[in-house]
């Protein structure tokens, strides 16, 4: 009975997250493809649906959709953790139209920003010509969006703790690496900070302290 019955809360939780776990399955299913590409065709499959420099200047709107839709390297289990965590949370507080809002806009805007700052930086030279072909693919500015927005979720002053934690995590990568991707990525988070009108009225914050004190008794 109690197997049936963490079967069933399983399904319910996904059932209320329909968009992160499609996205998932997805994930899933394009992973496996590319276990089973040889190296060299693998990297020139990606390419074509990378949003770098050259993609996006000859067909925008199909790399920016097909990037979404792979995991460089093919690590998948770490993902469906994350989604879970971060994406079906997002979905389940927002509702699927919202959520799917924070994701466009993290991926999409930030996609331009750290593009935007590439193509400034091989026009004044100090990145190669070269860097416009770069493999730029994947789900993770969508990833930072949510984790952005997860902060409306939190009753004061918890979330402090938790922005401050987000800020690190991806702010302490930009300072030291200073890559494109990692401007991508804190882009991503700001913009999910952005995003507070898209919480009004999705109900009273989750307070820790309160879920601390129910599971004590």
């Amino acid at each position: 009975m109690r197997v049936e019955r963490g079967f069933r809360a399983v399904g319910a939780y996904v059932r209320r997250a329909p968009g992160t776990y499609v996205w998932l399955g997805v994930l899933f299913v394009t992973t496996v493809a590319l276990h089973h590409m040889s190296p060299q065709f693998e990297q020139e499959f990606l390419r074509r649906r990378s949003t770098n420099l050259h993609e996006l200047s000859r067909r925008p709107v199909r790399v920016l959709f097909a990037s979404a839709m792979w995991i460089e390297g093919g690590h998948w289990v770490p993902y469906s953790a994350l989604y879970t965590v971060f994406h079906a949370q997002a979905e389940r507080w927002l509702g699927t139209l919202r959520w799917l809002g924070v994701c466009v806009a993290a991926h999409v805007l930030a996609t331009l920003v750290s593009e935007g700052a590439l193509w400034w930086a091989i026009r004044d030279g100090s990145a190669p010509p070269s860097a416009a072909d770069t493999l730029d693919i994947g789900v993770s500015y969508a990833l930072a969006g949510v984790v952005g927005v997860l902060v409306y979720r939190i009753a004061a002053p918890w979330r402090y703790g938790y922005a401050g934690l987000a800020l690190a995590v991806y702010g302490v990568p930009l300072a030291v690496g200073h890559t494109y991707t990692d401007l991508g990525h804190f882009t991503a988070l700001l913009i999910g900070f952005g995003c507070r009108p898209l919480a009004a009225g999705r109900g009273k914050a989750w307070n820790p302290k309160e879920t601390l004190r129910a599971l004590r008794g």
